[in-house]
């Protein structure tokens, strides 16, 4: 999608940060073809003829472009870096493409050659933010962790989205205001159902007495309530943060813990506090 036209963009860029000014056809013509298949010359020491540098046979033209590859990819982590730095101080409308290329210690030509505007780059962010989004929540969202003491669930599920948005700012920044990219709205539309049927399938396995209208709303307002939270925590730093991460597992505690309480019993309880 998005990814792709961002790649697209990139790749002539790829070859000329390499200093080559070709591309791999024309390299594979141009290349001396007497050498191919030709040991080494007189004088020539082991090292000359199994060096990538040095080498002219089959093993460079396939070599070269791989490690003009590495350092396009390279080039793109670092604008997008620079980019995810530049989104959080200054926000999308206030953000520009020289900023990004002066934060990222480039020249805005060099920032051109792989992303055509500020759009490219915040798509092309936004897509691997959101890829590494779909990760991290899956790997909180599972059945297993219905096993765990409430508290412990708690601490299990909101510690790993927690972090994840401290430690990417801009991935805040990228999934609110009118003024973003389209298609990052739609991913962030798309990802937010998402999170809401897994925050469903587990408060319906926690409390699997409920009916399904009422499991529905109460994933819903735990859902509201942990943005909520989430917002107060990323509003501060250092030990304030800290606090309010507590308050909002507190809140969360003390919404699902006289539910879980009011199960019939002979259902297995997982609200036992942690001792």
């Amino acid at each position: 999608m998005s990814e792709a036209r961002a790649n697209k963009a990139a790749e002539p860029a790829q070859h000329t940060e390499a200093g080559t000014g070709t591309t791999p056809g024309t390299e594979a013509r141009t290349g001396p073809r007497t050498t191919q298949g030709a040991g080494p010359g007189p004088g020539a020491t082991p090292e000359a003829a199994t060096d990538p540098e040095s080498a002219t046979g089959p093993e460079a033209t396939t070599a070269r472009p791989r490690r003009r590859q590495a350092r396009g990819e390279a080039r793109i982590a670092q604008l997008l870096e620079a980019a995810a730095t530049v989104f959080t101080t200054s926000g999308y409308n206030g953000a520009s493409t020289n900023a990004i290329a002066r934060e990222a210690g480039v020249s805005p030509g060099t920032l051109y050659q792989f992303f055509p505007n500020k759009e490219a780059i915040a798509v092309e962010l936004g897509n691997r933010l959101t890829h590494r989004w779909r990760e991290t929540y899956g790997a909180a969202f599972v059945h297993s962790h219905l096993e765990l003491p409430l508290d412990r669930m708690l601490d299990a599920i909101l510690d790993p989205l927690i972090a994840f948005n401290c430690e990417n700012p801009a991935f805040a920044v990228l999934t609110h205001g009118s003024e973003i990219p389209g298609v990052i709205s739609q991913e962030h539309d798309a990802l937010h159902e998402t999170m809401l049927t897994r925050t469903e399938e587990l408060i319906s396995g926690y409390l699997p007495d409920l009916p399904a209208d009422r499991v529905t709303r109460i994933a819903d307002t735990a859902f509201v309530v942990f943005k909520s939270g989430l917002d107060l925590v990323m509003a501060h730093d250092g030990p304030e943060r800290e606090a309010y991460i507590a308050e909002l597992k507190a809140v969360m505690y003390g919404y699902l813990h006289p539910l879980a309480r009011a199960r019939p019993t002979g259902v297995t309880a997982h609200d036992t506090d942690t001792p």
